[in-house]
């Protein structure tokens, strides 16, 4: 059975989905099946593939609004064993339909749930907020990777995200244990990332969340999207495609020593 991981932060701008596309790519490269479920109605996920959103005929918000089966909406992209549920500006007005649901929390785990088995991992690419949308990737997954950007705003917004996850946890009995909060934006000739970092560590006492793989700022990652596709494809010798690889690769060695 695979597993689904929610990559969340309701700050904007820390790098979430790059992380979501990139990382799902790395894993992907390592010879995993992997599926994106872009739930932002920005739907930058899956543009970032080169789908183009304005030409979809089904989405994710066409699954969770029961209009079809969620495999007929997933797409596949250039690269192999690499999928995405993708979406456009139609998912803004998923919490209307989702309040019809008397058990709204549930229903993206149980849509997922039918794919569940056909992939190794599911990365969820979660919004920058804490609304609906953000409480159904909470509850539909098995674990959160947390990207935090390199600067002290970040760690304000870091408490309010915890309280939240405590909350879904403790209210609707769906624990979603942090897989791994990673760094990213990340400039280590800076003092301000150095001491970002440093703050990280003080803040979990617990070593193990924090990936020893940083981030870097770099131009590449920013550039990919712009040309359909993940950095790994647009340069493959760039520092950000190194370091999503690097994390992909440390992900998997932990999963495999917890397993």
């Amino acid at each position: 059975m695979g597993e689904i991981l929610s990559i969340i932060n309701q700050k904007g701008g820390c790098g979430k989905t790059t992380t979501a596309v990139n990382f799902s790519t790395s894993l992907t490269v390592m010879g995993k099946k992997v599926l994106v479920v872009d739930m932002d109605p920005q739907a930058n996920a899956t543009t970032s593939f080169g789908i183009d959103k304005l030409k979809l005929e089904y989405t994710v918000y066409s699954a969770i609004s029961g209009e079809v089966n969620v495999e007929k909406a997933i797409k596949p992209t250039f690269i192999k064993n690499l999928f995405v549920l993708p979406s456009n500006i139609s998912l803004s007005g998923v919490e209307m339909e989702l309040s019809k649901h008397p058990e709204y929390y549930n229903v993206l785990k149980d849509i997922l749930s039918n794919v569940k088995d056909l992939f190794d991992y599911i990365i969820i690419d979660v919004p920058p907020s804490l609304g609906v949308i953000t409480v159904n990737a909470l509850v539909a997954c098995d674990g959160l990777i947390i990207p935090i950007q390199a600067e002290y705003y970040s760690l304000e917004g870091l408490a309010d995200l915890m309280n939240t996850i405590q909350l879904v946890e403790k209210r609707l009995k769906s624990p979603a244990p942090i897989r791994g909060i990673v760094l990213t934006l990340y400039d280590s000739r800076t003092k301000l990332g150095r001491e970002v970092y440093s703050e990280l560590k003080k803040y979990f006492v617990n070593r193990e969340y924090i990936f020893k793989t940083v981030i870097p700022r770099n131009i590449k990652l920013a550039e990919a999207p712009s040309y359909g596709k993940p950095c790994l494809a647009y340069d493959p010798e760039s520092r950000g495609t190194k370091a999503y690889m690097k994390l992909a690769k440390e992900f998997l060695e932990i999963t495999a020593k917890t397993n």
